[in-house]
């Protein structure tokens, strides 16, 4: 600005105090403001765009693997029709039963009817736990046949067995499948495929479930360890695939070749629905 001769440059005009004062305020008025933080919400696309993955123990994630397993278990998707499912496959476990395939032979089913007598005492399977003793680790039906499967049937309609197993089912195989699938950095996909596999193979044993992730992890680290995804869960069902050769009962690797794998393959991670796959042949759909 320019100022006309003997005028004060209006800078250090000042009604009162020593000269220059004013200049001083302006300066340390300016040197407040320039120091203060800006107090300037952030941009609206600042905000989180992505939330946490869902994992399977979500109800609604829960309910699609219990259908997943329902196809291949039972060739259907109504999993909660098969609590009165039960009858020998000839694999060398005796009775194969309910929503999860408890077995005479395996001790699972043993487990479910100890608990069941429990909860509720006289029930029409409890007379029967002595002979579930006796054929646990064989594939017999003493003391078991002619009636126990009837007796099967029967129970599936009291909520109390229908109850114990689910939570024999939780217990045993969706939760420990879950809780080391999160520990291995994997979404729902891969929780699933641990649960599938904890279902047919059990958690031990020369091809359980241990042992899958044993070979998995020989060729393919897991997320939680730095590995990709995808690629450790393909080493996962490749390991599935050699544990299900070893029995010929469980030959047929449809429900990974045309079922997991391709939700893999299709990157479904998260395994949101629609979702089609196979089993046996069978075409399934879910929206």
């Amino acid at each position: 600005m320019h100022t006309p001769p003997g005028a004060q440059d209006p800078t250090t005009a000042t009604s009162a105090g020593p000269p220059g004062a004013s200049r001083r305020t302006v300066l340390a008025l300016l040197t407040a403001v320039t120091a203060a933080p800006l107090l300037v919400p952030p941009p609206a696309s600042a905000a989180p765009r992505l939330r946490a993955a869902v994992g399977l123990d979500d109800p609604a994630k829960k309910e699609i693997a219990m259908k997943l397993v329902s196809s291949a278990e039972n060739s259907s998707l109504d999993w909660k029709a098969q609590y009165r499912y039960i009858e020998d496959i000839g694999d060398g476990r005796g009775y194969t039963a309910g929503i999860i395939g408890f077995c005479s032979g395996t001790g699972d089913m043993l487990d479910l009817v100890e608990l069941y007598a429990a909860r509720a005492p006289g029930n029409v399977l409890a007379g029967y736990l002595p002979a579930l003793r006796a054929v646990d680790g064989t594939d017999s039906h003493a003391g078991l046949d002619p009636d126990y499967p009837r007796d099967w049937r029967t129970a599936a309609r009291d909520p109390a067995f229908r109850q114990a197993q689910d939570d024999e089912r939780d217990r045993v195989y969706f939760d420990p499948a879950v809780r080391r699938a999160k520990a291995d950095g994997l979404r729902a996909l891969g929780q699933f495929a641990y649960y599938d596999a904890m279902v047919m193979h059990g958690e031990g044993g020369d091809a359980g479930f241990d042992s899958i992730r044993r070979r998995a992890l020989a060729g393919a680290r897991t997320p939680a360890r730095g590995g990709d995804e995808t690629a450790y869960l393909d080493a996962f069902l490749d390991a599935r695939v050699w544990a299900m050769r070893q029995e010929e009962a469980h030959s047929d690797t449809s429900r990974v070749d045309t079922a997991q794998r391709v939700f893999l393959r299709e990157g479904n991670l998260d395994l949101r629905t629609p979702l089609d796959w196979k089993v046996y042949g069978d075409s399934y759909h879910l929206d």
